[in-house]
């Protein structure tokens, strides 16, 4: 048994074979991730039943294990039927994760069209799909470097 807070083996591996600017998604349950994935990128599904996980459970997970450089959310399309005026109330839940793991790097929104073209990139190297079933909670997440200690 390991120690370390991330155990699910396949996301494991994916992350140790990860370099520098790879891409990896954390999806919410009603993102496209079949169709909606870069050519090289593995899919893994986490969905147990609604709501279970989230993306910010996902999010702890990965921090614990992975440097993060850049925090990318699903922006919203002023035009969606789903758009709101206001910052997602999940993003200030993933503000408050940042925070606990003491990174001091910003959300940065993509438009939601955009956001897909990013995800099928060819540094996209994984997507978990979740089953969090808040709106706009996809986030993409760009690995950064490991550095001495």
């Amino acid at each position: 048994m390991l120690k370390t807070t991330l155990l699910h083996p396949e996301i494991l591996r994916v992350c140790a074979r990860a370099g520098h600017h790879s891409k990896i998604l954390i999806a919410d349950g009603n993102y496209p991730a079949a169709s909606k994935i870069g050519p090289r990128a593995e899919l893994i599904s986490l969905q147990l039943m609604p709501g279970v996980p989230t993306v910010a459970q996902v999010l702890h997970a990965i921090l614990s294990e992975v440097p993060i450089d850049v925090f990318n959310t699903m922006g919203i399309d002023e035009t969606d039927e789903y758009a709101s005026q206001d910052d997602p109330p999940v993003w200030h839940e993933y503000r408050q994760i940042l925070k606990e793991h003491g990174s001091t790097r910003q959300l940065q929104p993509i438009k939601k069209w955009d956001f897909y073209d990013a995800v099928s990139s060819e540094d996209h190297v994984l997507t978990i799909q979740t089953a969090d079933q808040a709106l706009w909670a996809n986030l993409l997440l760009s690995v950064g470097v490991r550095t001495p200690e």
